[in-house]
């Protein structure tokens, strides 16, 4: 079992990367759905991972409040973060694929969005507007002054 790790997206933002220990981690296994004959009844290959980001040493207390902001309505009353997979037939895959599934859940929680600069129209933007408002006014007034 090793550590889950979170690279920041972009190369431009400035994060850190995450390094969630494998201790925080606790794996349960149990027999998974779906088709596979025998073997569905046999072997515990559905895997369901556990995480707390309340208690976990690998957030700052930040990462922390704001990850707990952004995954409120995935986690259990107790602050736990559930992962399963059955992707697979095989233990090991799905094992994997919930630690990756955990990274890109954490690692799209912790993006911040990047801050909107109010801009302005420019002064030709606001002359075309302009030219554009009289020209329809007086398509406008043309139509009324007929008398037919």
């Amino acid at each position: 079992m090793s550590d889950v790790v979170v690279t920041p997206r972009g190369a431009a933002r400035a994060a850190r990367t995450v390094v969630i220990p494998a201790g925080e981690l606790a794996f349960a296994f149990s027999r998974s759905g779906g088709p596979g004959g025998q073997n569905v009844n046999k072997v515990s290959s559905k895997v369901e991972l556990r995480w707390s980001p309340a208690t976990s040493a690998a957030l700052t207390d930040d990462e922390r409040a704001w990850l707990l902001e952004r995954l409120k309505s995935r986690l259990t009353t107790e602050g736990i973060l559930i992962v399963t997979s059955t992707a697979t037939r095989d233990q090991l895959k799905n094992r994997d694929d919930a630690t990756s599934k955990l990274a890109l859940i954490v690692r799209a929680a912790l993006d911040r969005p990047k801050p909107r600069r109010p801009t302005k129209p420019s002064r030709s933007a606001r002359r075309r507007r302009v030219a554009d408002k009289r020209h329809h006014a007086e398509i406008k007034r043309n139509r009324s002054s007929r008398d037919d």
